[in-house]
């Protein structure tokens, strides 16, 4: 709870309690002090209530996850230059840019990207990733302890808390990790699907796609 929040809800208590003393200590109750009572009572529930909804407004933001991983960079071997430039490129944007941790690019069954925190164990997209393709359309888990599916993520890297998959046509996926729940926004999924487009084409004209690094 912020502390003006909290400053708001203490106040208001001290304002009710101090109502309760004051009826409780009276010797007789008259029309004035019942109108003392309630109003100061409406002023303590007011004050409650401002409170709560400050605090509604001003949500704590998640924790980051202490992620265990080795920070690194992994491109395919035999890519172009253009290509292995717009993926360190596009990389790099999203890690310094937004709330990743993990960054993982799979193209016709290989890995041709790793970057940030990463693991070494080998990839294989899964019913969320197979949905994405079919749908054609970003996934975003905002909480992936919500899914059961989630982990087919854990090889990406272990424990994300939140993950965005992009598919790339019927052929890929772009897998972004963050580093709490709730940390991308729709400013984040815009951009990545933008990027997913311009990447796809780079990747389509591209006769050699390089060897896995999985």
């Amino acid at each position: 709870m912020p502390g003006s929040a909290r400053l708001c809800l203490i106040s208001g208590l001290l304002v009710l309690g101090l109502a309760v003393f004051n009826a409780v200590t009276a010797d007789t109750f008259t029309p004035a002090l019942q109108r003392a009572e309630v109003l100061s009572g409406m002023a303590a529930v007011g004050l409650m209530l401002v409170a709560v909804l400050w605090t509604r407004a001003v949500p704590r933001n998640p924790k980051a996850v202490d992620l265990q991983g080795e920070q690194g960079l992994l491109i395919g071997d035999g890519l172009s230059e253009a290509l292995r430039t717009e993926l360190a490129w596009g990389s790099h944007q999203f890690l310094t840019a937004t709330s990743a941790a993990t960054i993982l690019v799979h193209w016709d069954g290989a890995v041709l990207l790793r970057r940030g925190l990463i693991s070494k164990d080998p990839f294989r997209p899964g019913e969320i990733c197979l949905r994405s393709a079919k749908r054609q359309a970003l996934v975003s888990l905002v909480k992936t302890a919500l899914y059961p599916a989630r982990e087919e993520f854990d090889a990406v890297l272990p424990g994300l808390p939140a993950v965005m998959v992009q598919p790339l046509g019927q052929r890929g996926w772009i897998v972004l990790g963050g580093w709490s729940e709730r940390c991308f926004t729709r400013s984040d999924e815009r951009w990545l699907t933008g990027w997913a487009e311009r990447l796809r084409t780079q990747l389509e004209q591209t006769s050699a796609v390089g060897d896995s690094i999985q």
